[in-house]
């Protein structure tokens, strides 16, 4: 295990956030850190690239019969890993689920999966966060507009923009069961956020964003600048996008529930610091401290 610490004082930093005031700071880090081949020139471009048949129907069967499994465990349920919605009081998410669950371990180290994550990245990674979220039918809440990487600087200690998600999903993602939704092209302007940050807000945050929120005027000039990408696709297809991309997701009050896994890559030469703009390191089953790469 890796795990190795720098205070952030004794770091530059690029990206301040969470402030008296919004701050606009144009992206000072590459977005693709290898070599920009064609199948990654949408993802340089556009912060994000769809990849519509990742996983197999049979492979699907298997990940999601594992999410069921999750959720329907009371140990899960009753674990500090586990985000309840606040109304239904059903299970929205489960974080660390490669830990949890050696099929979604697997999963992780899928060269397909990990393989693309070193492509962009440039480097080894490790698991900064994963988690399955379930979103059910007939009223899941969605995710606010937000930027991940304003959230994993500030409270998390990561120091660039070296990460990069992907979202597999495990249901069809329909264009309206909450999907995805993503600004091309918001991934090369920082947005600091303004308000302090309260202790403990990840407990908040889980459920509802709050602190790290842009504003409304924020928020239509960069939809103005860029629009919006809504994702819809089969269930195994994969949505990666950059770690400053703004993107959120609304409600579902469909009855198609729409369930995916969440897997977070940070490269080795991005490790975590102490957070930029919190008073505490949120909890490491949301920003891990183990830098040992995938293999």
């Amino acid at each position: 295990m890796t795990d190795v610490l720098t205070n952030s004082t004794d770091l530059t930093d690029l990206y301040p956030t969470r402030g008296t005031s919004e701050v606009l700071t144009p992206r000072r880090d590459p977005v693709v850190w290898g070599p920009v081949g064609p199948d990654l020139e949408p993802y340089e471009r556009d912060g994000f690239l769809a990849e519509p048949d990742l996983l197999t129907d049979a492979e699907v069967a298997v990940y999601k019969q594992e999410l069921d499994r999750l959720i329907a465990d009371p140990a899960v349920r009753g674990d500090e890993r586990a985000i309840i919605e606040p109304k239904s009081g059903s299970v929205r998410s489960v974080f660390e689920v490669h830990r949890i669950s050696e099929v979604f371990a697997r999963l992780v180290r899928d060269e397909r999966v990990v393989g693309r994550a070193r492509e962009i990245l440039g480097s080894d990674v490790y698991v900064h966060q994963s988690r399955i979220n379930v979103k059910p039918g007939f009223g899941a809440s969605g995710f606010y507009w937000h930027s991940d990487f304003e959230t994993w600087h500030a409270e998390d200690g990561l120091p660039r923009m070296r990460t990069v998600s992907v979202s597999i999903a495990l249901t069809e993602n329909h264009d309206t069961n909450g999907g995805l939704m993503i600004m091309p092209g918001s991934h090369r302007t920082f947005l600091g956020c303004a308000g302090a940050t309260p202790k403990d807000n990840y407990k908040r945050s889980l459920q509802m964003q709050d602190a790290g929120t842009p504003s409304d005027e924020a928020l239509t000039s960069l939809a103005d600048a860029h629009g919006i990408r809504l994702f819809t696709g089969r269930a195994g297809s994969a949505t990666w996008f950059d770690c400053n991309a703004m993107h959120g997701s609304g409600d579902n009050i469909t009855p198609y529930p729409r369930s995916n896994v969440f897997i977070v890559f940070n490269s080795v030469e991005n490790a975590a610091v102490e957070p930029f703009a919190a008073p505490v390191r949120r909890p490491e089953f949301i920003g891990a401290r183990d830098f040992t790469p995938v293999r």
